[in-house]
C-alpha cells in the first residue's frame, strides 16, 4: 500500500512498482504539485515518512537539486523516486514553494 499525501489530499494506492511517486500521484488524482517531471524545478519534493527502502536509490537529478542533507532527512523528487517493492509506503509532497 502506498499513501500519496498531496496539497488537500490523500489516497492510498494498491501497487507502484516501477512507477514514480509522481506517477502514482497523478493517477490516483492527489494534488501533488509538478512542473517539469525532470528532476530540475523540484516542485514534486517529498518527504518519505514510511517505506523509503522500497524505493530506487536517488538519482543524479536528486543529488543535484536536494543534496545530501535534504536526501539523509528522507526527502525525495516524486518525479524521480520509483518504486522497487511493494510494501507500506507513505509520501507528502512538501514543495519549497
Amino acid at each position: 500500500m502506498i499513501t500519496l499525501t498531496g496539497r488537500t489530499l490523500t489516497k492510498t494506492v494498491e501497487s507502484g512498482t516501477g512507477r514514480t511517486l509522481l506517477e502514482l500521484a497523478k493517477r490516483a488524482g492527489v494534488d501533488w504539485q509538478f512542473n517539469c517531471s525532470r528532476g530540475t524545478c523540484a516542485r514534486c519534493r517529498c518527504l518519505i515518512r514510511a517505506g523509503a527502502e522500497l524505493l530506487d536509490e536517488p538519482t543524479d537529478a536528486e543529488w543535484d537539486r536536494l543534496g545530501p542533507e535534504e536526501l539523509e532527512q528522507g526527502f525525495r523528487l516524486g518525479c524521480q523516486a520509483v518504486v522497487k517493492r511493494e510494501g507500506e509506503l507513505s509520501a507528502v509532497n512538501r514543495t519549497y514553494f
